[in-house]
């Protein structure tokens, strides 16, 4: 019997509770203020309260409704500050947790996946899984050969759930927009259901893995588990050891956090020019501070270490070179070649007249972290954006509703943006031009395409 509530009539009623929830507790608010008490007060209650219906309901369910609030938590620091405050402990304890299969599933699905004799791989196995997410979780053991590993388990039924998670997610989008407010819910979701076959598939993921853990083997900056064993639907790797980026999020210092900030950027454009593979679930669970014998040395000793490749984008030369050159001619204020540029790749559709001035205005404000040597990412900051693009009263608003973003670059606009959102998270002072420069193709002027890539940014 599967451990995921699989029948849909019971996940959908579950999902169905949340827009349904959120209305019923916004009547009662308009009662309350009805009746004399303090706005303010009401609704930050009313905050509380649907992120705990919100994220307890997606954590329950695991499958795509697990996923959907894993790639939403990376978003919280665009929120307003007094929507994202009541949000903020449970999407981070969302990036983590979920509750555990019981024991004697675990084993029947090792037994079924890996054989009868699965103990016989291992010299020690710890029944408490040590992380649980959306369509598996991860135990911690100990090889036959004495390494420490980690081996993860699908679900039973995970494929099931995902899919039919995602599609009726799909179905509630605008109903569920007042949850997140600011945020458009069904790109989000179309996209995620799109992954659906390669996040199932542990074979893909550890092919993914392998390439990045030769590629990063004894890098000074990024360290990737090798891959030990793997099937369908469990993959052994070796164990990570470090600080998980969600509790530098919440309690790092200073030191960490920008250590932490400028690896996730290295590794975001150095991974792709290095693996032709794009990391594509960039949120606080999938990363580690690796200190190691270093805990209280040199922040440069310390690495960042990188989990889960169950979803990537397969880009064998590296990000589009028309990325960083769009980026580079945007810093130069180039604005009749940007607009060229965003014709040419079908960010403007034929049929749209934009004055490439105006577009060259929106564009400079999102990319203000390349201007400078280093840049502080803040939630202040990300607001700032968000609320500029998202006030209908806005030109920014304007114009955003004229662009289009082409297929081909939709996953790379998902992680760069859900990048942002980890670094302004963490509140780190990053040097991004340095690892555009080094690593992003048409980015420095006077330097080909197929040079970046060569080398590491000092």
């Amino acid at each position: 019997m599967s451990d995921l509530p699989r029948k849909a009539v019971a996940r959908t009623a579950k999902l169905a509770a949340l827009p349904l929830g959120f209305a019923g507790r916004t009547a009662l608010g308009l009662g309350k203020r009805i009746g004399g008490r303090p706005a303010e007060k009401i609704a930050a209650e009313l905050q509380q309260r649907t992120a705990e219906q919100l994220f307890a309901t997606l954590g329950q369910l695991k499958g795509g409704a697990m996923k959907l609030g894993q790639a939403l938590s990376v978003f919280e620091s665009a929120l307003p500050e007094q929507v994202a405050g009541p949000y903020r402990a449970a999407l981070t304890k969302l990036q983590e947790a979920a509750p555990p299969m019981p024991v004697k599933s675990v084993h029947a699905a090792l037994a079924e996946r890996l054989g009868a004799d699965w103990r016989d791989l291992f010299e020690e196995f710890d029944d408490k899984p040590a992380a649980a997410a959306s369509i598996g979780q991860v135990h911690r053991a100990v090889w036959h050969d004495g390494r420490e590993v980690a081996v993860k388990v699908q679900y039973p039924g995970a494929g099931e759930a995902l899919l039919s998670d995602l599609t009726q997610l799909g179905r509630f989008a605008r109903l569920l927009g007042p949850l997140i407010p600011g945020m458009d819910l069904k790109p989000l979701i179309a996209e995620l259901r799109d992954r659906v076959s390669e996040e199932l598939d542990y074979g893909l993921e550890a092919s993914a893995q392998i390439a990045h853990a030769e590629e990063f083997a004894g890098d000074a900056d990024v360290m990737v588990p090798a891959v030990v064993h793997h099937s369908d639907q469990v993959l052994v790797t070796e164990w990570l050891e470090g600080v998980p980026l969600s509790e530098v999020i919440t309690d790092g210092t200073q030191e960490q956090r920008d250590r932490a900030g400028q690896l996730l950027a290295r590794f975001l454009f150095s991974g792709t020019a290095r693996t032709g593979l794009l990391h594509a679930d960039p949120h606080p669970g999938n990363f580690r501070l690796v200190t190691g014998a270093h805990p209280d040395g040199p922040p440069e000793k310390w690495r960042l270490g990188v989990l889960d490749f169950g979803t990537v984008d397969r880009l064998p030369q590296g990000l589009p070179a028309e990325i960083g050159t769009a980026l580079r001619l945007t810093l130069e204020g180039e604005a009749e070649a940007v607009h060229e540029l965003l014709c040419d790749e079908g960010f403007v559709k034929p049929e749209i007249e934009l004055d490439p001035g105006a577009v060259l205005d929106y564009l400079l404000p999102i990319i203000e972290p390349a201007q400078v040597e280093e840049f502080t990412f803040t939630r202040d900051w990300m607001r700032s954006q968000a609320t500029r693009i998202a006030d209908p009263r806005s030109p920014a608003y304007q114009l955003a509703r004229q662009l289009n973003l082409p297929p081909a670059y939709l996953l790379i606009h998902r992680v760069t943006t859900s990048t942002i959102g980890v670094l302004c998270q963490l509140g780190a002072t990053v040097r991004l031009r340095d690892e555009m420069e080094a690593w992003v193709p048409g980015f420095a002027a006077g330097r080909p395409a197929e040079d970046c890539g060569q080398g590491t940014p000092a």
